[in-house]
């Protein structure tokens, strides 16, 4: 193989990986310019709202009770070898608030709701629905993707909140009211541990940079696949794989950043 042909190879694959940034950054750029458009039709938010988070709220709801109390039941064996098992509802509630409520709620969301954004916009860009609104004047982008992302941004951030509620419900059912963990002192040891801005407002920074970052990849994948079913199948795939990094790697950077000092 000639030098010429191996770096023809190897150059081929990184310029569509620019050029596919390129053109997903300007797919943002003009999704938010439009979005104010929101503001005139508010019912097509709304609609999203209640597709997208609503029909999350069974999963989130369930997950974060199991997940609550699973942390209670492990947190209570690591702590009561110390003798500090009085401390179970603010080990309880950091894990939640600080990583587990934002993480799993978007690894949830985009399971659930991310491959349904995906398939959905695939489908219409197959059935030429996105075509035939761009021939009638109606800019796709406006109409079909922005509720959706808006939506996403707004549901993530509130599930989440929601799950890390219930989790704390869940370690409480397991820590007090099964094992007998003192019920005073599993609330104010929480009470006076977690702080409303170093925990609670930083877990909810995360919730919503990972809902921009999920629903976006969500819907980047589902418009920019090609019109067939096999094509389609393969975007709701990269979508869970890519919104799944892209939160690991996020969570990872913004923990350093915010809990470093």
């Amino acid at each position: 193989m000639s030098i010429k042909n191996w770096l023809s190879k190897l150059g081929a694959p990184l310029r569509d990986y620019v050029e596919s940034i390129g053109y997903g950054a300007r797919t943002f750029a003009n999704m938010l310019g439009v979005s104010p458009g929101l503001l005139r039709r508010p019912a097509l938010l709304v609609e999203q709202l209640h597709f997208i988070g609503n029909y999350s709220m069974l999963i989130i709801t369930l997950s974060g009770l199991f997940v609550g109390m699973v942390l209670g039941l492990q947190g209570y064996y690591t702590l009561n070898k110390y003798g500090a098992e009085q401390s179970l509802g603010l080990l309880v509630a950091l894990g939640l608030t600080r990583e587990l409520g934002p993480v799993i709620t978007a690894l949830l969301f985009a399971g659930r709701a991310g491959t349904s954004l995906t398939a959905e916009i695939g489908l219409m860009k197959a059935g030429e629905q996105l075509s035939a609104m761009e021939m009638m004047a109606v800019n796709p982008i406006q109409r079909v993707l922005a509720p959706r992302f808006w939506a996403g941004v707004i549901s993530v951030p509130l599930l989440a909140s929601v799950f890390s509620a219930v989790g704390v419900l869940g370690g409480w059912l397991v820590g007090v009211q099964l094992i007998g963990v003192d019920d005073g002192a599993f609330w104010s040891q929480m009470q006076g541990g977690v702080d409303i801005w170093k925990d609670i407002f930083n877990g909810f920074a995360k919730s919503v940079v990972f809902g921009i970052a999920i629903t976006f990849i969500a819907l980047y994948q589902g418009y920019e696949a090609q019109p067939t079913p096999e094509d389609v199948a393969r975007a709701t795939t990269r979508t869970v794989v890519i919104s799944s990094l892209m939160i690991w790697w996020l969570d990872f950077m913004m923990t350093a950043l915010m809990f470093s000092k």
